[in-house]
């Protein structure tokens, strides 16, 4: 969208610039008292070849009057009598443009230019003329009909996003041709239906007669727009039984339950309240139905159409076929070969029944799911024989809220023949309740499932910038039926299934997917006293390869025996690896009891966080105790602001040590999808004996990039050089700077020399000859403040030598490197800081991309010389993780 401000000579060269500048087109031709005009370039060729007259409008403007004052300046002028009509009539303004097809509205304007007795001398912008009264009542339908309107953006958008502007641009790409002998309509495939069902949300099902909020929850939006998609003509395919919604010309019919004893189906019917409208204008861009060859995989890949909190809650999240192969195999392996004939399969989670492919013995096979659309899709892939399953064993089944077994009141006794409102019915096949009834046919069967994900909480709930998702996870039976046994579990609908399944089908197998957190979370920790399953065997891959999950991080799919008969879970569970090309990559450990049996890393800083000095030199602000959290560990300025959920320590002398140590522990080992749960402990006692470790981890602390020490005061407090920066790990004269530092408390404390600011004279007596002191200073270990220089180890100093020789450009070559990084958007960064920290010198040289409110540093710089020496600094610091890494197994900050 344009601003509304804008000028209308503006919007027109704006509009020319952004949607016509192909080299092809000419957007400079004037022509009488038309607005806008779009031509073919080459006039040498194709002197009268015109692809587009338009009005333009300023502001927001009813594109049919503006196409009317158009007919009317055309007919006014005889401009059709000079010159070629053109292949689109056209309006806009600044928010839209549409384009309306001249073959459409062809037969009008001929006669009403060929009226003797019509008064061409009314000016065509006078909306009150009877003239334009009439013009607009005439042509109004045709308008409405064939228009073709495209909303303009404002900004780029997230690949997620509906892009009008791209849209409009293949539409000019495709239509303004010299070949062009008819309307192209941007084609729908595989690729982009979601997308264009973004788009259909907010253009079409407005215009349903129908009351989204409180309908049956069972009728989606997803479900109009495929009775949309595939049809022709405003009438769906009626091959298409899979299909819940039917469009048949102007309404829709929705199919309920099949009458008695009958094949057919009861319908209720919705229309349009604009008279179906934005409807037609919407299809008038996009081709339909598809390619043939589309039709089965949009109907199976319904679940990308359905609301993620919807999808959430009905666990639509799409197993890939690779990963549901590669559990076949794994139940194969566990069970043996002959497993399908000899075990019973119930997926009570199936959506449209992807996970069920390939499975062959119909007899042993049970789906079902939340919602009726897809019953019936997996319906017509049995009957089709894409899926091996039997009418009765697919049903519509909520097992977080319906029964399993029918339930006669006592006055009925043991049927139902004659039930009343006390006794309970089950949805589940008779025969499937049988088997859950019989505990030698539940120890064969094996539940097989990918729950759902979602919790009660989001992300950014803890923050005050989200909100509780309350009835995603809270609002079922189930939940409140656990919520005591399950401890903060319950919050998880996937951990809601688990809990169901163990405690109400006993003996059972469970075969799933799902995230790890049910393995070594620490909220976890009381659901693991109740599941006391049995591991028999799994793998890992990452989640990103599942459709609409996002994260690095593991999917797991593990097979549990759910016998009740072990004490207690296994505390190891060791899972095979599969990258995303579905190569195995090895083993790995996840442990059940290590929050039981240790404390967190957390837990073991918080010790350290005793204010005992007047000099603070940072603030460390941690979050959680897991790789997932790695990013927001860092030491910053001690006037940070942390966050409700961070944990802030300020960093001293005393605590320098300790801190570096936990920094280093946490980032010399990079975050993968393979370790994000993997949780840092509390370690053992060895580490404070190691001095080389400790002085290896000060020495990656001061130079790794996530250290976010700055010189400049947050710009919410004015902005500024104004924070001391006490990091600096050289003097003035190693590195040529032209003003001193304002502290020296980095170089002091690597040369011994900072006991005065910290120590008594009695305490630095005591520890004269010793490389640190034994007097507790307000700590439960050992005192951490050096009385002689570090040493430090080959590897250190590699570091220390490339970080210097940064530090000395930054001071050597200040002048030159303005000239350099003049197009820089942050030019604070420009302005020379004696005092600035490596962070400081790392935005001087690569500069920031600002991105709506958020800066962010650009990850190279257009200095080559700066790139060799930041990337000398990185391969130095890669170096002294790998010397790091085997310590944080040695010393128990981690699990091998």
């Amino acid at each position: 969208m344009y601003p509304l401000h804008i000028r209308e000579e503006q919007l027109k060269n704006e509009v020319a610039k952004d949607f016509f500048s192909d080299k092809s087109l000419d957007s400079t031709k004037i022509l009488g008292n038309v607005d806008f005009c779009v031509s073919f370039r080459d006039k040498s060729l194709f002197e009268s070849i015109n692809f587009l007259f338009a009005e333009a409008k300023a502001g927001k403007r009813d594109y049919r009057e503006s196409l009317t004052q158009l007919i009317l300046t055309l007919g006014k002028n005889k401009t059709l009598e000079h010159t070629l009509p053109p292949t689109y009539l056209g309006a806009f303004d600044c928010e839209k443009i549409a384009l309306l097809p001249y073959s459409s509205i062809a037969s009008y304007l001929q006669n009403l230019f060929s009226k003797n007795d019509f008064n061409w001398r009314v000016t065509p912008s006078d909306y009150t003329s009877p003239q334009f009264k009439q013009v607009f009542d005439e042509a109004k339908e045709i308008l409405e009909s064939h228009a073709i309107i495209f909303p303009f953006e404002s900004s780029p958008k997230s690949s997620h996003t509906p892009n009008h502007n791209k849209d409009l641009k293949d539409f000019i790409k495709a239509n303004f041709t010299l070949s062009n002998d008819k309307t192209h309509k941007i084609a729908i495939t595989k690729n982009n239906f979601t997308t264009i069902y973004q788009k259909w949300l907010t253009s079409v099902a407005p215009s349903i007669s129908i009351d989204w909020e409180n309908e049956k929850p069972d009728i989606l939006s997803s479900d109009f727009y495929l009775a949309d998609l595939l049809s022709e003509n405003n009438n769906t395919k009626a091959i298409l039984d899979s299909l819940r919604i039917l469009l048949q010309s102007d309404s829709y019919k929705v199919k309920l339950d099949k009458r008695a004893n009958s094949t057919s189906f009861n319908f209720t019917e919705f229309g349009f309240n604009d008279g179906q409208r934005a409807h037609t204008q919407f299809w008038n861009v996009y081709e339909r139905p598809p390619k043939e060859e589309y039709w089965g995989y949009i109907i199976e890949r319904r679940d990308l159409l359905v609301p993620s909190d919807i999808r959430e809650r009905k666990g639509a999240f799409f197993t890939p076929q690779i990963w549901v192969t590669k559990a076949q195999e794994y139940l194969a392996k566990t069970f043996g070969e002959n497993y399908q004939e000899e075990y019973y399969i119930w997926d009570l989670a199936a959506g449209t029944g992807n996970l069920l492919a390939n499975l062959t013995e119909s007899h042993n096979i049970y789906a079902s799911t939340l919602d009726k659309a897809d019953v019936e899709i997996m319906h017509e892939l049995a009957e089709k024989e894409a899926l091996h399953l039997l009418p009765k064993h697919i049903f519509q089944f909520d097992f977080l809220n319906d029964e399993l077994f029918d339930t006669p009141c006592a006055r009925h006794k043991d049927s139902l023949d004659s039930k009343c409102k006390d006794c309970k019915e089950s949805k589940l096949p008779k025969s499937l309740q049988h088997i859950l009834k019989d505990s030698k046919k539940r120890e064969k069967l094996i539940i097989y499932i990918n729950p759902p994900y979602a919790e009660a909480t989001s992300g950014t709930t803890p923050t005050g910038t989200g909100s509780n998702k309350a009835k995603v996870a809270t609002d079922n039976a189930t939940y409140l039926r656990y919520k005591d046994s399950m401890g903060k579990a319950s919050n998880e609908l996937f951990a809601q299934f688990f809990f169901r399944i163990y405690n109400e089908i006993p003996h059972c197998i469970l075969a799933s997917f799902s995230t790890l957190k049910y393995i070594n979370s620490s909220n976890f920790i009381k659901f693991r006293e109740t599941f006391k399953a049995r591991f028999l065997g799994g793998f890992v891959c990452p989640a990103y390869t599942f459709d609409n999950v996002k994260g690095q991080f593991p999917i797991g799919f593990l097979v549990w025996n759910l016998n009740k008969n072990d004490k207690a879970m296994q505390k190891i569970i060791t899972l095979d690896v599969y990258n995303e090309k579905n190569e195995y990559v090895g083993e790995k450990r996840f442990y059940t009891e290590a929050y039981k049996e240790r404390e967190s890393i957390n837990k073991w800083i918080k010790e350290y966080d005793k204010d005992n000095t007047q000099l603070r030199i940072g603030l460390l602000d941690t979050r959680g105790n897991d790789f997932q959290n790695q990013k927001y560990i860092s030491p910053k300025t001690q006037n940070f602001i942390i966050t409700v959920h961070s944990m802030g320590i300020y960093l001293s002398a005393h605590n320098l040590i300790p801190f570096s140590v936990y920094f280093s522990v946490r980032h010399a080992i990079a975050h993968t999808w393979i370790n994000h749960n993997d949780q840092f402990l509390y370690p053992n006692n060895k580490w404070e004996k190691d001095s080389e470790f400790q002085n290896d981890c000060l020495a990656f602390t001061l130079f790794y990039g996530k250290n976010r020490i700055s010189g400049r005061v947050d710009s919410t407090n004015g902005g500024g050089w104004g924070n001391i920066n006490h990091f600096i790990p050289f003097s003035e004269k190693e590195v040529g700077a032209k003003e001193a530092f304002a502290s020296h408390f980095m170089c002091d404390f690597l040369n011994g020399k900072i006991k005065q600011d910290c120590i008594s004279a009695s305490e630095t007596k005591q520890s004269k000859n010793k490389l640190f002191s034994d007097k507790d200073l307000g700590l439960e270990s050992t005192s951490f403040i050096p009385n002689k220089p570090l040493t430090f180890s080959k590897e250190t100093q590699d570091v220390f030598r490339a970080g210097r020789k940064i530090w000395q450009y930054y001071h050597q070559n200040f002048e030159k490197i303005p000239e350099i990084h003049a197009q820089h958007n942050d030019d604070f960064y420009r302005i020379y800081n004696a005092n600035a920290s490596l962070y400081d010198i790392k935005g001087y040289f690569q500069g920031f991309t600002q991105s709506g409110n958020k800066s962010k540093m650009n990850t190279k710089s257009q200095d080559p010389h700066y790139n060799d020496l930041i990337a000398e600094l990185r391969y130095t610091l890669e170096i002294l993780a790998k010397k790091i890494e085997p310590r944080i197994y040695e010393y128990g900050f981690l699990l091998e």
